[in-house]
């Protein structure tokens, strides 16, 4: 299989990287689970364009837990499943100020969780806020794909079939 190029760099030549057999094929939206918090199916958009993650959650509060900060929220399921809701504790990272697609800045808990798709897992930085308008529960950003997916923009639910 041909390598993919993915971009210039300052000489302007091609710079390769992995072939496409290596990253798992992924489309722009996927089912993903989040084995921590219980979570076993939940709608995630791919977005190659946002740099972080970021998962809807409800009544964030920060508490201790012994000399570190922590975060207690509650995932909500899918849209056809509202009802759902999973009570969620994580050891707080830090606060980032993340710009929304709307150009909105805002400072956002930070937690690191473990992120499954069919049949692999690794973990990644998230930052928890309200999503709750968006098709998507959940984003995958670029720090959480990199040097892991490829993304076909132009199709959804890949794994699922």
């Amino acid at each position: 299989m041909r390598p993919i190029l993915n971009y210039f760099d300052r000489r302007k030549q091609p710079m390769l990287i992995k072939e496409c057999d290596e990253l798992l094929l992924v489309g722009w939206r996927e089912w993903i689970a989040l084995p921590e918090f219980g979570v076993d199916r939940l709608h995630a958009k791919f977005d190659s364009g946002a740099t972080m993650s970021s998962l809807h959650a409800e009544r964030i509060e920060e508490f201790k837990r012994g000399k570190n900060s922590w975060v207690r929220f509650f995932i909500m399921g899918d849209h056809d499943e509202e009802e759902t809701s999973y009570h969620c504790n994580a050891k707080l990272i830090e606060y980032r100020s993340i710009r929304s697609s709307s150009g909105h800045i805002e400072s956002r808990p930070v937690i690191e969780t473990i992120l499954y798709i069919a049949g692999f897992q690794w973990s990644i930085e998230v930052t928890l806020s309200n999503r709750e308008s968006l098709e998507c529960r959940m984003l995958l950003g670029r720090s959480a794909l990199a040097g892991r997916c490829l993304v076909d923009c132009g199709r959804s639910n890949v794994l699922s079939k």
